[in-house]
């Protein structure tokens, strides 16, 4: 059975770190992540903060790097889905800016992205 959201984003959001994962669908399984607790990204990071809207688009822009080394920067023509409005509600709304953040280094990177929910 083949999904039409067959790639989908997903985030997390604590107090100290964010991750973000694409998921495939059709099998559950991870095809690229990108995290804050990585120590690769830590180090680039000013003053060592891993939660806040800037280190939210260095994830964002590591997650678009993975996903253009796995070919996956397309979603296989048909886009990587985010439902904008749910990872909001889900996250707080005081994370918004930080999925947004997430979201926008996302599309700038080249990553194609279907958002729904805005």
């Amino acid at each position: 059975m083949t999904l039409l959201k067959r790639y989908v984003v997903r985030m997390f959001i604590s107090l100290k770190y964010i991750t973000a994962n694409v998921v495939d669908r059709n099998n559950g399984r991870i095809v690229a992540s990108a995290s804050s607790v990585e120590n690769a990204l830590k180090s680039t990071l000013e003053c060592k903060r891993t939660c806040n809207a800037k280190a939210a688009a260095v994830v964002g822009e590591v997650l678009a790097m993975r996903l253009r080394v796995e070919g996956l920067e397309n979603g296989q023509g048909r886009g990587i889905h985010v439902d904008v409005g749910k990872e909001i509600e889900r996250k707080g709304l005081q994370n918004r800016t930080k999925v947004w953040a997430i979201v926008n280094a996302l599309k700038n990177n080249g990553v194609k992205l279907v958002l729904e929910n805005v």
